[in-house]
């Protein structure tokens, strides 16, 4: 899609700190971190959300190359939060289906704060 810059990305037309990339997805480092660890998986194709309609080995790459960032990021074995923000409730900022991989260091039990507390 002309002008997301995730896609761009994807295509290489954009730098970014590469972490993991195979035919169907490319993994990158968060230009603003949230924790020691922040990771994008996104796939290369251009897909807004999850709400579109994504092909099942599209979604099987996103969650295996997961797998792979965690373990390459060395906190497989300690443990990572997996989120996946869909639409502007949920504060979706970049509309390119994107899953953040979170970890290194303890997190806290809430996941989810609205707006109004």
């Amino acid at each position: 899609m002309e002008g997301c810059i995730f896609c761009m990305i994807a295509d290489g037309e954009m730098s970014a700190k590469i972490v993991y990339e195979d035919d169907l997805v490319v993994a990158f480092d968060d230009i603003h971190p949230q924790a020691p660890v922040h990771t994008l998986v996104i796939p290369r194709e251009h897909y807004g959300s999850l709400s579109d309609d994504v092909p099942a080995p599209t979604l099987v790459a996103i969650c295996s190359a997961v797998a792979k960032v965690a373990q390459l990021k060395g906190v497989d074995e300690t443990g990572y939060r997996v989120i996946v923000n869909n639409g502007r409730d949920a504060n979706q900022t970049v509309g390119h289906l994107h899953v953040h991989v979170l970890g290194g260091r303890a997190m806290s039990h809430g996941m989810v704060r609205f707006a109004d507390e």
